[in-house]
């Protein structure tokens, strides 16, 4: 019992710390820890991973959004976009053999903390504001829609997908990209976390409690301490998180 806890524990750092600065899905932390040291099917640990985003996201959330680095009105476009054509890309999938992609979250994670580091996003909020209202209702609904097919189709990557469409197709400064990341992310969290308790029970209780409670204590103190600092500790600060994440989840995966 002191193990799972300790292994809830550690999965719950990196998971809130991914969400809190980065908009990251914990399922890309949560569910390879639980799956390779608990032995948890994998259907159950993705279960568990979702529960674990919604709060988190949620709490994420909020904290961006009281110091107003949150976009509800085009998060919620992209939000209708992604959860569509989540289901989409997972029939699509349905369809193709082989068509999983293990490694792209993990991938992904790794050089997109890399790039954080070495091209730091450094929009301005006036220069994110000065974008035309209707070409960016349009990206949003064009960034839903590849972040969901690719989400429905891979598996993963949701979070990160949506960090990088944020910053690099539509403009944001990276405090209001990880503010409306982790806004979409609650619902969608939310609406897989549902489907998944609903078509395979309830997952190990211990295990959901912990990783819950771990994951919305880090992501609470990485988002209070994203939304106090300045641009150029932020994207050091997350490009930091990502890689050392990715790199984990990496070496995780390697010792399956």
């Amino acid at each position: 019992m002191i193990f799972k806890i300790f292994i809830c524990f550690v999965a719950g750092i990196g998971a809130g710390l991914g969400t809190g600065f980065a908009g990251m899905s914990a399922a890309a932390v949560i569910s390879p820890m639980l799956i390779t040291f608990l032995g948890l099917p994998a259907y159950e640990a993705v279960g568990i991973a979702l529960a674990s985003d919604v709060l988190a996201s949620a709490a994420s959330a909020y904290t961006y959004g009281k110091n107003k680095n949150l976009d509800i009105r085009n998060g919620l476009v992209m939000m209708i976009t992604v959860l569509l054509f989540t289901l989409f890309g997972s029939w699509i999938a349905s369809l193709v053999p082989n068509a999983a992609m293990g490694g792209f979250s993990m991938v992904m994670t790794l050089l997109l903390g890399i790039k954080f580091i070495v091209k730091p996003v450094m929009t301005t909020r006036e220069a994110m504001e000065a974008a035309e209202s209707g070409k960016r209702f349009i990206q949003s609904v064009i960034s839903g829609m590849a972040v969901g097919f690719i989400c429905g189709f891979v598996g993963a990557g949701g979070g990160m997908m949506m960090l990088l469409l944020l910053t690099g197709v539509l403009g944001y400064e990276l405090k209001t990209a990880v503010g409306t990341s982790v806004f979409i992310m609650t619902f969608t969290a939310l609406t897989g976390a549902v489907s998944h308790f609903s078509i395979g029970g309830l997952p190990d209780i211990p295990c959901l409690i912990f990783c819950v409670a771990s994951t919305l204590l880090w992501a609470r103190i990485a988002a209070k301490f994203a939304n106090r600092a300045d641009a150029s500790t932020l994207n050091r600060a997350t490009g930091v998180v990502l890689t050392v994440l990715g790199a984990a989840i990496l070496i995780v995966n390697l010792v399956r």
